[in-house]
Formats: C-alpha cells, structure tokens, sequence
C-alpha cells in the first residue's frame, strides 16, 4: 500500500512541475516571424481576430509558395505568438467568379 501511494505521489508530483508542452513552440513574435520569413520563405497570407477567448488573439497563416510549407501561429496582447500548427503543400483556394447569363 505505502509503495503505491509513494509511486502515486511522485507520479503527480512530477507531472505537476513539468513545463507545458506547448511552452517550447512559443516565443516573441517578432523572432518567431523573423524565423519564418528566412528560414522557410513564409510571409503573412491570412490572419483574424479571434474572441472566443478571455483575451482576444490574433490567428495568422504563414506560408511559401517557394517551399509549399505553411504555419500557423496564434499571437497574444503580451507579443508572444505560439505555433499550432505546420505543415506543407500548402495551397489557396481562387473564387472564380460566376458570368452572368451562363449555366452553372
């Protein structure tokens, strides 16, 4: 019994003192965006406020067109942006707008 309750302990404790894992993937924005646009050839191609939060927080997309990769990165008040996610092929949807008077 004392073992369990030891190993227990020390389980919760361990798990209670370790840094989120979201905390190695955010930093300033500034040296984060810095980092895009050099090392992956990304640039700002989308982005929006989102509020459904206590603190509203900026959504952006970056990508390349050169490389195809993409990230997106969510970016509070405080500067500090965090990446959510990445990936590659990226690609943009076109409107292609609609002739009047012709069959759909």
């Amino acid at each position: 019994m004392f073992k369990r309750l030891l190993g227990l302990s020390l389980l919760f404790g361990m798990a209670a003192t370790a840094p989120p894992a979201l905390a190695a993937s955010c930093g300033d924005r500034e040296v984060m965006t810095a980092k895009l646009e050099s090392g992956y050839s990304e640039r700002l191609t989308a982005g929006g406020l989102q509020k459904s939060r206590p603190e509203a927080t900026v959504i952006e997309v970056w990508s390349s067109d050169e490389t195809g990769t993409f990230t997106v990165l969510v970016t509070h008040a405080n500067g500090i942006s965090c990446v959510v996610a990445t990936g590659s092929s990226f690609f943009q949807v076109k409107e292609v707008k609609k002739v009047p008077g012709t069959p759909s």
